[in-house]
């Protein structure tokens, strides 16, 4: 059974006293297993943060149904859906959404906190995490006080502390430098091979030839998907980049 499931998603948005539709998702369909890393990418518009936002159960499909791990987000309550989010997945944002007030510290405690975790669970749980993504020197340190790419850092060891189902990333290196964004795109890596399964939306062609594989949506579904396979990086490159151009020029698959 596939960890991630999404089937006949459809999402239109009206304006305000029921006039004119938009129709952001139309008939997506698509699977992801356990331990997979898959970006979707697509021009702005085409559908693929909305997307995201129903799979992190920000937003609900018009028609359709997402599942998780054999559990259909519609079942769960409107009331319960915080601590479904909190639960099951990790949200790493592009602007990081950390708050100031907190260091990096208490910053990635905070879903435990709020899932009424002891004080030495949670800290076991940060122990485990530091290390392998190379933040045990920065905790003490507040968001301020440390570069945008240590801010990362800190919001994917908050994404992970809960041990989530499946990690969701919204154009992670869209706040960064080169230098960042490479050092993102190396922890994301190993955190996939820590087991993590990840779905990403990105811009950026070099950020998704990282991925095992790419998923393109154009006009509302999902138009192409590519493989990575044993394909390098920068074959994968090559092959997003062909895609992309087709897209950008209408072209059929």
């Amino acid at each position: 059974m596939s960890l991630l499931e999404a089937r006949g998603i459809k999402k239109t948005y009206r304006t305000r006293f029921g006039g004119a539709s938009v129709e952001a998702l139309k008939n997506v369909n698509f699977t992801v297993e356990k331990g997979e890393y898959v970006a979707i990418m697509g021009e702005s518009g085409s559908g693929k943060t909305t997307l995201l936002n129903i799979i992190a159960a920000l937003d609900k499909p018009t028609e359709g149904t997402v599942i998780l791990d054999g559990m259909k987000l519609s079942a769960v309550r409107d009331s319960d859906l915080a601590k479904f989010r909190r639960d099951n997945l990790g949200y790493v944002f592009q602007d990081f959404n950390l708050l100031d007030t907190f260091s990096l510290e208490d910053n990635i405690y905070l879903p435990l906190v709020l899932a009424g975790m002891k004080p030495e669970d949670m800290k076991k749980r940060l122990d485990d995490l530091a290390s392998p993504l190379g933040i045990e020197t920065l905790l003490k340190k507040y968001p301020y006080e440390v570069s945008g790419g240590q801010k990362q850092r800190a919001a994917v060891a908050r994404a992970l502390i809960t041990d989530p189902r499946i990690v969701l990333a919204d154009e992670p290196t869209g706040a960064l430098d080169s230098k960042s964004s490479d050092e993102l795109l190396d922890l994301f890596a190993k955190v996939n091979q820590m087991g993590h399964t990840i779905l990403m939306v990105t811009h950026s062609t070099k950020a998704a030839s990282r991925a095992s594989r790419v998923m393109f949506i154009r006009d509302g579904v999902v138009f192409h998907q590519i493989y990575k396979g044993d394909a390098t990086d920068q074959q994968m490159y090559q092959k997003i980049s062909n895609t992309l151009t087709l897209l950008a020029q209408g072209g059929d698959r």
